[in-house]
């Protein structure tokens, strides 16, 4: 019987155990808005607002319902259930509202949201290109969620506002 003991330091050890493969994640905010699993990539998210008032802009598209006035910055504000062509809810709590600032290009805007879901890391690899014959330029990819409640479509926020 062989009695030897080996012993190691911490460096031999770590050379010694199996390389982990470094896993390409991306962080995501995920949003609820008519329904849909929508996701942010994280670190463009500047604030998310709860009951600020929105002051409405005339002669602007319908997806746009106004501007706010965050600590003196002035913020456009899209409603990102009409910017997808959804019809506008008339619901009970019409005074209040959920608004994420966004940091996009340096450019900041304010989506209009019904609720926050939760910020999660998503490897890289399981975001799915949309289907070639979808006409929805808003949304540029989709995944399943690691822990099965659904699935989010990843908003391309840089086809939020109209570039015309």
């Amino acid at each position: 019987m062989n009695d030897e003991i080996l012993f190691a330091t911490e460096d031999q050890l770590a050379d010694l155990a199996p390389a982990e493969e470094a896993i390409d994640s991306q962080k995501f905010l995920i949003f609820l808005c008519d329904g849909l699993r929508l996701g942010v990539v994280a670190e463009w998210v500047v604030e998310i607002l709860t009951n600020l008032p929105i002051t409405y802009l005339p002669m602007m598209p319908d997806y746009i319902p106004g501007i706010i006035n965050m600590r003196g910055q002035i913020i456009p504000i899209v409603d990102v259930r009409l910017r997808l062509g959804k019809m506008h809810m008339e619901d009970e709590n019409q005074g209040s509202n959920l608004i994420i600032v966004l940091n996009i290009e340096g450019t900041q805007l304010g989506i209009l949201v019904d609720a926050v879901d939760q910020m999660i890391d998503i490897p890289k690899e399981n975001i799915l290109p949309m289907p070639a014959h979808s006409q929805q330029l808003l949304v540029s990819g989709m995944c399943s969620l690691p822990d099965d409640s659904g699935t989010m479509m990843v908003l391309d926020c840089d086809q939020l506002m109209p570039h015309d």
